[in-house]
């Protein structure tokens, strides 16, 4: 890569534009996008002018959003209407989703009547629905055909189609009642009426469910398409493997983001600005700062007890970061659980039950370990040993409790679990387990 890197430059500022055409066509399309990332916009359109026009089109859609924008700015009414005629309707509305308002008008005034309808159909679903990353170039069948009149018709539309290998059976009025593999088709006689080898149990998703639901649909039941209809089950679209691989990778992005207390950015590391960057991750700062001056309330309530006994002090990092750790170890692989469909609403009783034992068992090790430490060590005596152990028993439960609760009900509130990660459940349980050990300090100690 580094090398045609360099063999493009040398191209473009020698100004041998068919070489670097040349270069460029000989590649892979998202290899040679990244490569005319490097470029200005000028020298990117004189290198796609010069390739073939399928070619050109592929890789002006795998260049980053603010890229496209502004080339489409610079290129003809007539250049417009080529790369949409050959981009899939899904990259076409992908495209016309990141860009501004002023460039889709202008797009959308350069394309067919039939065309504009259909994108302006896609631009109307929800961002985070199935139909925003369905694709409605499919294979559709009627039950009535014999497989001999199937595979003309693959043959006859097959080229413009997202996939071929597995087509859709639909009724005069174009409702999905069936499904039906190439595999089958070939297998079996040419007079073989479709209706007899389609499979009438179809999983569906609608226009309206959850990118990330349908993502999840597509994976349990190892499909390469999944098909979209709209409410009254009337075939619109189908969702394939490589839309669901894109999804993937943005909700993991975005639940990562979040779980580090960030707001989610929606663009490359290196892509943002250090003013975004700071925007997105300076709210989440701040809330956790005044939460986190609920501890210090805390502090100032229990003065007295460590100002009579200040060793007591010198556990308080050991039992927040424990019982912080031991929270974040919950939310962690609930919020994981209920993004791959394994954890509902209905099993919050499991969860606490199986939380409450791991923290039972953990619990108990940790505050033996401590209490034989301070022992041993001489930090105190028996009942500063009793209180730190009893305190961090009771830090671990009440921390796995809350960590392994707290995404499940904001899954119940129409709220992203992943916001119920370490930052926000170790400020919590700080505050918890402070409480708690002070608590216990002075009944045990009476101070």
């Amino acid at each position: 890569m580094d090398k045609n890197k360099e063999i493009l430059f040398s191209f473009v500022n020698e100004g041998r534009w068919k070489e670097a055409a040349l270069l460029l066509a000989e590649m892979n399309e998202v290899d040679a996008a990244l490569l005319l990332e490097e470029l200005n916009h000028e020298d990117v359109l004189t290198v796609l002018r010069l390739l073939d026009k399928d070619q050109a089109a592929e890789i002006f859609s795998k260049l980053p959003d603010e890229m496209m924008a502004a080339l489409i700015q610079e290129v003809t009414g007539s250049e417009i209407r080529i790369i949409l005629d050959r981009l899939a309707f899904d990259d076409a509305a992908d495209m016309l989703s990141e860009v501004p308002a002023n460039i889709v008008r202008r797009i959308l005034q350069n394309v067919g009547k039939e065309d504009r309808d259909v994108l302006n159909k896609f631009l109307s679903y929800g961002e985070d629905s199935a139909g925003s990353v369905m694709t409605c170039e499919y294979i559709a069948l009627k039950q009535w055909m014999r497989v001999s009149d199937a595979i003309a018709h693959i043959r006859r539309n097959g080229r413009d189609s997202e996939t071929i290998y597995t087509c859709y059976v639909t009724d005069d009025v174009n409702h999905l009642i069936g499904v039906v593999s190439v595999k089958s088709l070939l297998l079996n006689d040419n007079e073989e009426p479709i209706g007899n080898l389609m499979e009438d149990d179809v999983i569906f998703v609608e226009t309206s469910t959850d990118r990330e639901e349908a993502s999840r649909i597509l994976s349990k039941y190892d499909l390469l398409a999944l098909p979209v209809t709209d409410s009254e089950k009337r075939m619109v679209g189908i969702i394939t493997v490589d839309d669901v691989l894109d999804v993937i990778d943005e909700e993991a992005t975005e639940d990562f983001e979040k779980m580090a207390a960030m707001a989610p950015s929606g663009r490359p590391y290196l892509k943002s600005s250090i003013f975004s960057l700071a925007r997105n991750r300076f709210v989440w700062l701040l809330v956790l700062m005044v939460s986190g001056m609920i501890t210090g309330g805390i502090l100032s309530r229990f003065e007295n007890a460590f100002s009579v006994l200040p060793i007591l002090v010198t556990f308080i990092p050991m039992l927040t970061d424990t019982g912080g750790n031991a929270g974040s170890q919950s939310s962690t692989m609930v919020i994981r659980g209920i993004a791959l469909g394994q954890i509902g609403m209905r099993d919050v009783i499991k969860v606490l039950r199986k939380e409450f034992g791991v923290a039972m068992i953990v619990g108990s090790g940790l505050a033996l370990v401590n209490f034989l430490r301070i022992m041993m060590f001489g930090d105190g005596g028996l009942l500063v040993a009793l209180t730190v152990a009893i305190s961090l028993y009771a830090t671990v439960i009440m921390a796995k409790t809350i960590g392994g609760v707290l995404p499940i009900i904001a899954k119940a509130c129409h709220l992203d679990p992943a916001i119920m990660a370490s930052p926000l459940i170790t400020t919590m349980v700080d505050a918890f387990s402070l409480i708690i050990y002070f608590s216990l300090a002075t009944r045990i100690l009476g101070i």
